[in-house]
């Protein structure tokens, strides 16, 4: 009987403990608490630690041990800490100073840097980018607005040495010195010479590297940030933030200010990145296409392609306007924008119980957290300032505690949202207009909110019209992987042919684009705007600016394990290796129909494959010289480009025929013109011994000949030629000022290894002038 008394005794012990702690768990939260990088209060302590516990020594009420109630003491990460608090300790927590933000522990099982594992990347140990070292000791200069150099994704932890090449400096300014600078981001520079020939008033933000807007810090973690874990942003899209070359160095040069770019500053920046030593030159940046002898980014990049550096540059956000991708040169790899099969679906719920599909990154307490129905109010009677939600646009007494619908223009997206919530509405929603059609950029916004496609916004306002107290409510969905076709060509991207230099297939290829999660300035709200006061690591942007990074990155990858390829190596991998089927095996789509290559380029960039791509087409910067002379540049317009004075008809005359060795070809007919004759060569850098078989798809109406048609190599880095007929069967009739289209491709494959595919895509344009 004693010892049943005891084991009565320890089960009545052992359920009074776990009542008493299910209790006590359930007062209980865990928090993330972000702390001020440089905090006025942590000179006061020895260590992180004890600067971390001494929040939890002044908050906690009970009589419990603060050791008791921190999980994690972050110090590369982020700074601050997780530690278990009830409401009423959090909410004294938030008052305290150097506490930037609060955010609740979620449990999810997603990526941030969603892209590198879209893309096909992962750090286990057999991997290609194991492999290819993550990008380790080559250099990415980043030109944009500059860099938060305090957020986690550029902490150098497990970084390599900074490589001894590097002549770069650490230049300080305001808020930054050189110990803003590490093993991670080894370089920073800011140029304003040009800005403040324009603009001689103070310049109302940092006048150093220091970033103010988001944008560049963005791009810089997106091209070579460090692995973080635990990111999100606001609880969205939360896991491992990662850059394409986790392990590359940065160096930032700040060329753009509050009100743009100059190309004075541009240009001096990328003449000392040249000195300093960089690797990669990316830049997301450029307006409309101009004639290479005008363009500054042209003009710089072919120095550093001469130099041995790759540059990358956004192809534009003009789409889908014809002719309006920029940074055109055909030593530039020319990046569009792409989508990621990633969603944060806002689903509207119309009182005629008709539903409408938005997206939306509104921070909510919950996953599937529906909101209370509002009636809607659409401003449209007349005033356009009304219908696009313009500052001071919205009558208090028309919207106060309503759901506003905002057309899409004019203004920024989240600038919609705070005149809504200044003017007393409850919710927003964001229409896009024709121009946007389906584009789904998403925001962090300040209000409820959703943003819907223009399909969806005819039949929203359909709705309006046809009741007299119409009612919605938005259901927030959270974080959605892998329920929709992916990839996409963004609408918003600046598509081909090229304005100037039609002989030329631009953009070069797509990469990932559309609502990208990086790095951000732990001074701003996630939407940039002076009114958002919540603080993040991380926000989302969209555009080919974030596309261009992406694949800034992967050149990294590729130069890392492969240190002698030229630019033009580098790109003919990443080009003849890109897909043109989406992950369900279909052809990847623009808007509704197959993407054409003029809104493809070679397709979408498969690092993976680019590492390793078989063959690669070269150029020597001579080839471009006379690249130049064949499409009619004259000797002063090239001498501006290349510095070099050249003789266009004796080098016409030594190269009759000349073709540039690109690794996509573009076919244009005139008047009178029925055929016409490419060459290329291409180099083995894959196995001895390779034999590769063509396989061609002709374009509608031409009939194409190559010869030869296999390619039989020997042994690596020997080169093989090969011609290509392009036979019109149609004529172009003189005086019918029209064009008209077609394409194919041109594949060698692998007889061995038939995953080995180098295809060149191929467009052909008649014209009649």
């Amino acid at each position: 009987m004693e010892s049943l008394s005891k084991v009565q005794l320890f089960f009545l012990t052992f359920c009074t403990t776990l009542i008493l702690t299910t209790i006590h768990a359930q007062t209980l939260q865990t928090y993330l608490v972000q702390l001020h990088p440089h905090g006025i209060t942590s000179p006061m302590f020895t260590s992180k630690i004890k600067w971390h516990l001494s929040f939890l020594q002044q908050t906690i009420s009970s009589d419990d041990d603060p050791d008791s109630r921190l999980l994690y003491s972050y110090r590369s990460a982020m700074d601050g800490f997780a530690a278990r608090l009830t409401e009423s300790e959090l909410k004294y927590l938030k008052k305290l100073p150097d506490v930037i933000s609060i955010r609740p522990d979620r449990q999810v099982q997603i990526q941030t840097t969603y892209s590198y594992k879209f893309l096909g990347l992962n750090p286990a140990r057999e991997s290609d980018w194991y492999q290819s070292g993550f990008g380790r000791g080559t250099i990415i200069g980043v030109l944009d607005t500059g860099v938060w150099p305090e957020s986690p994704s550029f902490n150098d932890h497990g970084m390599p040495p900074i490589p001894k090449k590097w002549k770069g400096i650490c230049q300080s300014g305001q808020a930054f010195n050189s110990s803003n600078c590490n093993r991670k981001l080894i370089g920073a520079r800011y140029f304003t010479k040009g800005h403040l020939a324009v603009s001689p008033s103070k310049i109302p933000e940092y006048l150093s590297p220091r970033d103010s807007s988001g944008h560049g810090t963005h791009t810089s973690s997106t091209a070579g940030g460090t692995p973080v874990p635990r990111a999100s942003v606001l609880g969205y899209a939360a896991g491992v933030a990662r850059g394409m070359a986790p392990s590359a160095h940065i160096a930032v040069y700040k060329v753009c200010w509050f009100n743009g770019c100059y190309n004075s500053d541009i240009m001096a920046a990328m003449d000392m990145a040249i000195r300093d030593g960089v690797d990669i030159l990316s830049l997301s940046l450029g307006g409309f296409p101009v004639p290479l002898f005008d363009d500054s980014i042209a003009i710089g990049s072919f120095r550093a392609m001469e130099h041995g550096i790759s540059v990358i540059c956004a192809a534009g956000n003009n789409g889908p306007t014809a002719m309006s991708v920029a940074n055109e040169a055909p030593w530039i790899n020319t990046v569009g924008a792409s989508t990621l099969d990633r969603k944060f679906p806002a689903i509207v719920h119309m009182g005629n119980g008709k539903i409408l599909y938005g997206e939306s990154m509104y921070p909510v307490n919950k996953l599937r957290s529906i909101g209370k129905e509002l009636e809607l109010v659409y401003l449209n009677d007349g005033d356009t300032e009304s219908q696009f939600c313009l500052r001071g646009s919205l009558p208090r007494d028309k919207v106060k505690g309503k759901m506003v619908v905002c057309d899409r223009g004019v203004n920024g997206r989240a600038e919609k949202g705070q005149v809504v919530k200044d003017a007393g509405a409850a919710a927003m929603i964001l229409a896009n207009t024709e121009i946007n059609l389906e584009e789904d950029s998403v925001d962090v916004h300040f209000l409820p909110a959703t943003l819907v496609g223009f399909d969806e916004s005819v039949t929203l306002k359909a709705y309006i019209n046809s009741t007299k107290r119409p009612l919605a409510r938005i259901e927030f969905g959270g974080t959605v992987i892998g329920k929709s076709r992916a990839p996409e060509v963004a609408i918003f991207s600046s598509r081909g042919p090229s304005f100037t230099n039609p002989s030329i297939l631009k953009p070069d290829v797509i990469a990932p684009g559309v609502n990208i999660i990086a790095a951000w300035p732990q001074n701003l709200g996630p939407t940039g705007l002076p009114e958002d006061t919540r603080r993040v690591n991380f926000s989302v942007m969209s555009g080919t600016s974030m596309s261009c990074p992406h694949v800034s990155g992967i050149a990294a990858l590729i130069h890392s394990a492969h240190p002698r390829w030229t630019p033009a190596a580098i790109k003919s991998a990443i080009m003849t290796t890109a897909e043109v089927t989406d992950h369900t095996g279909r052809p990847i789509l623009d808007e509704d129909k197959p993407a054409t290559a003029f809104a493809l380029g070679a397709g979408h960039v498969n690092p993976k494959r680019a590492l390793n791509p078989g063959l690669i087409y070269d150029i020597r910067p001579n080839d471009y010289i006379n690249h130049l002379c064949s499409i009619g540049y004259k000797g002063s317009e090239i001498f501006s480009i290349t510095h070099r004075n050249v003789s266009c008809h004796e080098i016409m005359k030594m190269n009759r025929g000349f073709s540039l060795n690109y690794p996509s070809m573009s076919v244009m007919f005139k008047h009178g013109m029925r055929r016409k004759m490419f060459r290329r060569k291409v180099t083995n850098v894959g196995s001895p011994n390779s034999i590769y078989s063509v396989e061609v798809m002709e374009p509608e109406g031409v009939k194409v000949i190559v010869k030869p048609k296999r390619l039989v190599f020997k042994q690596m880095n020997q080169s093989l030629s090969y011609k290509v007929w392009f036979i019109s069967r149609k004529e172009v009739k003189k005086g019918a000022d029209i064009m008209t289209f077609a394409e194919g491709s041109l594949t060698w494959i692998h007889s061995q290894n038939g995953s080995c595919r180098v295809r060149s895509p191929i467009s052909v344009t008649w014209k009649s002038k």
